[in-house]
């Protein structure tokens, strides 16, 4: 495991971003894990993670020309990003949207930099895919061209589709989607951290009936 998601994951068990027990799903699955990173809430914990997000962006050999961050969650990532970016030598502009479109001022969905080139959108986790998809959308109407999504978690498990909502956006889209960490990530921190042995043991299981299979 690479530096920058040996401290990410410290970085999410200290602040409650992975939370264990039963948690029901969007899906009616029940979970053993629950991943909420707007538990970040500090100053210096957003520092970290914007680090953590550069890092996996720079570790990934992936030139793109400017970020996207999706409202609402997406904002203050993708401005934290663009600075620890910046602070490492990479100075990119950024832009976000709007949910819905203003009709004074500036008007429009989108605040920031012009959307030109190879855009890497920048968001926490993937669902159902649904709010990246309508973000590569409206990318695309501007005249960008999405290659990336930058996200925290890969929970490498099965949809509707059979795939996982990463395969299925990377197939779907065209995207290449880089995350922090996986699932696989999380049991080995925590097998290497002598984690409670059932919260372990839970995770595999759901896994088991739930995950990819390779």
């Amino acid at each position: 495991m690479k530096d920058y998601q040996t401290a990410f994951l410290k970085l999410a068990l200290k602040h409650d971003v992975l939370k264990f027990g039963a948690f029901t799903l969007k899906s009616g699955r029940v979970s053993p894990y629950f991943f909420n990173l707007g538990k970040i809430s500090t100053g210096a914990a957003l520092r970290e993670l914007a680090q953590a997000y550069a890092a996996a962006l720079q570790a990934s050999g992936l030139a793109c020309d400017m970020l996207f961050g999706p409202a609402y969650k997406g904002i203050p990532l993708v401005a934290a990003v663009a600075c620890a970016l910046a602070e490492s030598g990479q100075d990119l502009p950024y832009a976000y949207n709007r949910k819905e479109a203003k009709d004074h001022g500036e008007g429009g969905l989108l605040v920031g930099a012009v959307p030109r080139g190879r855009v890497v959108i920048v968001d926490d986790v993937l669902t159902a895919g649904t709010a990246m998809r309508e973000s590569v959308k409206l990318l695309r109407t501007s005249g960008a061209n999405p290659v990336a999504a930058l996200i925290a978690l890969d929970r490498q498990e099965t949809g509707p589709s059979g795939l996982s909502a990463v395969a299925d956006l990377e197939r779907s889209e065209g995207l290449k989607v880089i995350a922090l960490v996986t699932v696989h990530d999380v049991l080995e921190h925590l097998t290497r951290e002598n984690a409670d042995a059932a919260t372990v043991a839970a995770i595999r299981d759901y896994q088991a009936r739930y995950g990819l299979k390779t």
